[in-house]
Order: structure tokens, then C-alpha cells, then sequence
């Protein structure tokens, strides 16, 4: 299932967001947001450069 979002839809999900947590904490969680990805990019890359060592071992 893929989910396409309009404008309309980004823009109604922000007020919300805001509406929610407030101009203030906002920023907060998108360094949050910001380490988790980080986070979660490098633990993928490690796994693919484990898979390819792996790969290189057989």
C-alpha cells in the first residue's frame, strides 16, 4: 500500500502538529526526529556492509 499525500493534506497535518505541541516544542521534537533517523541510517548501513563481508566470506 503506498501512501500519497497532497498539499492539502501535509498542510492540515502541520496545523495539527502545531495545534498539538506548540511553536516552542516543535523544534524539539525535529532534533529528535533528526537523531533517530541518523540513528537508524547508520545501523542500515552497517547491516549492508555486514551482509557484504558475509557475501565475500562463502
Amino acid at each position: 500500500m503506498i501512501l500519497v499525500f497532497g498539499a492539502w493534506q501535509v498542510i492540515a497535518i502541520l496545523v495539527v502538529v502545531l495545534l498539538l505541541f506548540g511553536g516552542k516544542k516543535i523544534p524539539e521534537l525535529m532534533k529528535g526526529l533528526g537523531k533517530g533517523m541518523k540513528e537508524f541510517k547508520d545501523a542500515s548501513a552497517s547491516d549492508k556492509s555486514e551482509e557484504g563481508e558475509k557475501s565475500e566470506d562463502k
